[in-house]
Formats: C-alpha cells, structure tokens, sequence
C-alpha cells in the first residue's frame, strides 16, 4: 500500500486491482476517523468510500501534486460524506414547514442590548427588508431564500421546488439583487443591512 503520488496516479489509471482495492481501504479508514460519530454507520461509510472511489477515478487529472495523494483523495470523499449527511438531515422536511419556521420578524432580530438609537436604526433595516421580501419577490424566490437562509441546501430546495441546483442559485442570486434594490429604494446600502444581520 506505501505508494508515492506519481505511483498512485499511475497505477489507478492502469486500472490496477490492487491500487483500487488498497485506496478503497484507505478511504474507509480515514472516513471513519474524519466524520461525525452519528455518521459512522459501516454500510454508510462503504457507500462514501465507493462513490468516492468512482469521483476519484473521474477526477484524477486534477490531481495536481500539491498534497499526498491519499489526502486529496480522502479530502474528496470528506466532502461527499458531509455532502450526504446534510442532504440526509433535510430529506423529510417540507418546505412548507421551512417556511412555517422562516417568518421574517423584525422585532426578534433586534439586539436586545442595543442602544435605543441602535435598536431604531436595526428596526427600520429589518422592516424594509421585511417589505422587499414580501413585495419585491416571487413566491419562488421568497422559497428559496427563505430555505437558504434556514440552512438547507441548494440541491434539497432544488429537489422540492422539483428544478436543479444551477436554477435554484440563480434565483436566489436574483432574490437578493432584489433585496439589494429594495433596501437601497428606501435609502440603505448593503454596508447597513450586512451591519444588521451581522449582530
């Protein structure tokens, strides 16, 4: 199993048994050190390391060289891993229940220790912004930004709104160019509002 990266490259491009047989191994072992304890399922992680395996075939002339093999390719199977287990977290839910949670409400938003002056200047933002939600947008892009905001990912809302992962980042791209002019309509710049929802 002790390969240099050049032999790595090498011998998988042969197709070569034992090469894919020992990185497979390799992946397991370094999945189960590298994700959640809740993740650590055997059949999960053989279905990480075997979907990894197969991007990584794919993908092996981009392997560039600047790290050990084994770490770019362990990298990889990481990101599927973390990947899968968000997607699994937000399979069963709704976005009717995203949006039920999602209200947008100002007066929960503000700090409460702000300075009355502070806390009049986070009010208005937060209201204009309530109102570029409610009026500026589609229901869609309201959806979708709404989903987004409450963490779940592109590919989850893309899969609900029944649409793909370019179409879902292009209407939340869109949504907040909207906002954007929404807020700057009613005399903000986006420096104000990133001070508002930064607190």
């Amino acid at each position: 199993m002790l390969r240099d990266n050049h032999e790595w490259v090498a011998d998988l491009q042969a197709e070569d048994e034992s090469a894919l047989s020992d990185l497979r191994s390799a992946l397991f072992h370094n999945l189960r050190r590298g994700v959640p304890q809740r993740a650590k399922d055997e059949s999960f992680l053989e279905d990480i390391a075997q979907d990894a395996l197969i991007r990584i075939l794919d993908r092996l002339h981009q392997f560039e060289g600047r790290s050990r093999f084994l770490t770019w390719a362990t990298s990889i199977a990481i990101r599927i891993a973390f990947s899968e287990l968000r997607r699994s977290r937000w399979k069963d839910v709704s976005l009717d229940e995203i949006m039920s949670e999602s209200e947008f409400v100002p007066e929960h938003m503000v700090v409460r220790d702000a300075s009355s002056d502070v806390a009049i200047a986070q009010r208005a933002i937060l209201n204009s912004m309530q109102k570029s939600i409610q009026n500026d947008l589609t229901e869609k892009q309201r959806t979708a930004l709404l989903a987004e905001l409450k963490g779940m990912p592109q590919d989850e809302i893309a899969r609900h709104l029944g649409s793909n992962r370019n179409a879902i980042y292009k209407l939340t791209h869109d949504a907040r160019k909207k906002l954007r002019k929404g807020l700057e309509s009613a005399g903000y710049t986006a420096e104000d509002a990133n001070s508002v929802t930064a607190t």
